[in-house]
């Protein structure tokens, strides 16, 4: 269970992030707009974090 979680993690928790940013999006305005910026900028974060990184390894 333990390889499970260290291997699931991340991506659970990115998914959740987003999702979180998606209803936040469709829920209302104020505080729920900073929840939609950060729900769905940290998987676009990650992505070109993981990216940029990769690509100068080669």
């Amino acid at each position: 269970m333990r390889a499970s979680w260290s291997l699931w993690g991340w991506p659970l928790a990115i998914a959740i992030l987003s999702g979180a940013g998606l209803v936040g999006g469709l829920l209302g305005d104020g505080g729920w707009d900073w929840l939609t910026w950060v729900g769905l900028g940290m998987p676009c974060v990650v992505a070109i974090w993981f990216g940029l990184r990769g690509r100068s390894s080669r």
